[in-house]
């Protein structure tokens, strides 16, 4: 990733973000997307407790995988 420093009065403007920031230049053609990092985002949390999720790791559903690639080489 590169990174792009900014001076004082730049950084202000984002610094009040609650939300993306459309980065554009001086004709109005947007550049990219800004997303701001902040500290008091709440972090992201599993609907799953411990528990379900270590049962949801005990089932074994599906096909092995020395079957799945058998039959890709078919294709």
């Amino acid at each position: 990733m590169t990174k792009v420093l900014v001076d004082a009065a730049t950084q202000a403007k984002f610094s009040n973000l609650e939300g993306m920031l459309e980065v554009c230049d001086e004709t109005g053609k947007t550049l990219g997307v800004f997303h701001p990092v902040t500290e008091s985002k709440p972090s992201v949390r599993s609907p799953f407790s411990r528990e379900e999720l270590e049962q949801l790791r005990k089932q074994r559903t599906g096909k092995p995988l020395s079957e799945i690639l058998e039959r890709l080489k078919k294709l």
